[in-house]
């Protein structure tokens, strides 16, 4: 039932979305050279691997020279790409992965490979659901970028502070969630 929910809205929202779809990519065409879409391969439900699909939001090849976060003020960020990130419009084409079945509109937000690796084996509970594009960690951490930008170290940060509190969500959804 839950996956006949998401395939519908997520169908509705790319068609009736799509003329966003083409102003943002236009918008990004022409401000930097690069991909409209970024991808990167995140952790799914049952531990599977799929590539998450967003409007880029920074250079291109950014991924590879820097952090696997963003903090505030990170020069990777595009000016398009500040716009998109504030507004959140650069999510907007994970409707393509619930539409595909690899996300959820509701569920534990995917982390890449290398964060999931430290999870606890309690932890691990939050891939027993599809994740989603968005719950109440996304909420919670709407500002993770500032407090990021605000840290000595970011990555630590993530890891021992943000990333736990991020999962404790998680591991909630999961427990509602019927999967």
């Amino acid at each position: 039932m839950k996956r006949a929910f998401d395939f519908l809205c997520s169908s509705l929202g790319l068609l009736f979305l799509s003329p966003i779809f083409l102003l943002v990519s236009i918008a990004i065409y022409f401000e930097s050279r690069g991909p409209v879409f970024f991808r990167q391969e995140r952790v799914g439900k049952d531990g599977k691997s799929f590539r998450i699909i967003k409007f880029r939001s920074m250079v291109a090849g950014a991924s590879e020279i820097g952090l696997k976060i963003t903090t505030a003020g990170d020069p990777r960020v595009t000016r398009v790409g500040r716009f998109l990130r504030r507004t959140k419009l650069d999510e907007l084409p994970q409707l393509i992965n619930v539409w595909r079945g690899e996300m959820s509109l509701v569920g534990p937000r995917p982390e890449v490979p290398i964060y999931v690796a430290l999870y606890s084996e309690r932890q691990t509970k939050v891939l027993s659901v599809r994740p989603g594009i968005t719950d109440p960690a996304s909420i919670e951490y709407a500002d993770e970028e500032k407090i990021l930008g605000g840290a000595i170290d970011a990555q630590r940060t993530y890891i021992e502070e943000i990333l736990p509190k991020k999962l404790e969500f998680g591991e909630l959804i999961a427990s509602i969630l019927p999967f």
